[in-house]
């Protein structure tokens, strides 16, 4: 792995000074590099390559930055990272520019579709057949209503636990009421 990293800064390096062959074999290993970064973020391989071709133009422009005492890794990476978070930020910008809006939805579905038949009562049988504390924690946040700040001061808790107590205790009852 160092070593494929060392190559990597050398590769840049003689990029820096003039070598154009090493800085062809810079990019194509760092597209090499970043293709699975992409891939496992991105759903289409065409987005995929074209997002690389931006990050690879974004390297080119960005390269005088480049610290020649520090990896070439985590470098690359972060102008990746931004470049993706363009791109998404982008891409649901535009999903939500095309987004139905809710109220208008509200109007043409019927008044019951919304409506949940399920309340803090009508599963309070099955609520009290949990661990105590687990039960009692539903019961302060749902039935009582306070937040999970306020359960952990009144149980001696801190809120992440009694945030993953809640998460267990939905995830038992979803099972049971959904058989």
């Amino acid at each position: 792995m160092s070593g494929q990293n060392d190559n990597l800064e050398d590769l840049m390096r003689r990029s820096l000074a003039g070598d154009q062959r090493a800085y062809a074999d810079l990019l194509r290993e760092t597209a090499r590099l970043l293709r699975p970064f992409l891939s496992r973020r991105l759903r289409f391989s065409n987005e995929v390559d074209d997002l690389l071709q931006e990050i690879l133009l974004s390297i080119h422009k960005a390269r005088h930055t480049y610290d020649g005492q520090r990896p070439y890794k985590p470098w690359a990476y972060a102008i990746a990272r931004f470049r993706l978070l363009d791109h998404l930020r982008t891409h649901y910008a535009d999903q939500l520019r095309h987004a139905e809006d809710y109220d208008e939805l509200e109007e043409i579905l019927p008044d019951d579709v919304t409506e949940s038949e399920i309340s803090y009562e009508s599963i309070s049988a099955e609520v009290e057949k949990l661990p105590a504390k687990q039960a009692t924690i539903l019961r302060l946040m749902h039935h009582d209503g306070y937040t999970a700040k306020e359960v952990a001061a009144q149980m001696g808790m801190n809120e992440s636990a009694v945030k993953v107590a809640a998460h267990r205790a939905y995830k038992i009852l979803r099972e049971r009421l959904e058989r």
